[in-house]
């Protein structure tokens, strides 16, 4: 069991080197961080104009259905 364990953790430290990551190891400070960081603003603003979408759809359905249904 324990050899099977050092197996796998030893294949997976193998993978993750092989990885790409989001940042730049040569840099210091914040600015390692660029990529990342403007990746995760991208997402950040893209989950706000989706919201505001789906917001406003709601809204726009809401108040026709409510106009419909009021008619008598």
């Amino acid at each position: 069991m324990i050899g099977k364990t050092k197996s796998f953790l030893g294949e997976v430290k193998v993978e993750l080197q092989k990885a790409s990551w989001p940042w730049e190891p040569k840099e210091k400070g914040i600015k390692r961080y660029k990529e990342l960081t403007d990746s995760t603003l991208v997402v950040i603003i893209a989950m706000l104009l989706l919201g505001g979408y789906v917001a406003l759809f709601d809204f726009i359905l809401v108040n026709v259905i409510h106009f419909f249904t009021r008619l008598h």
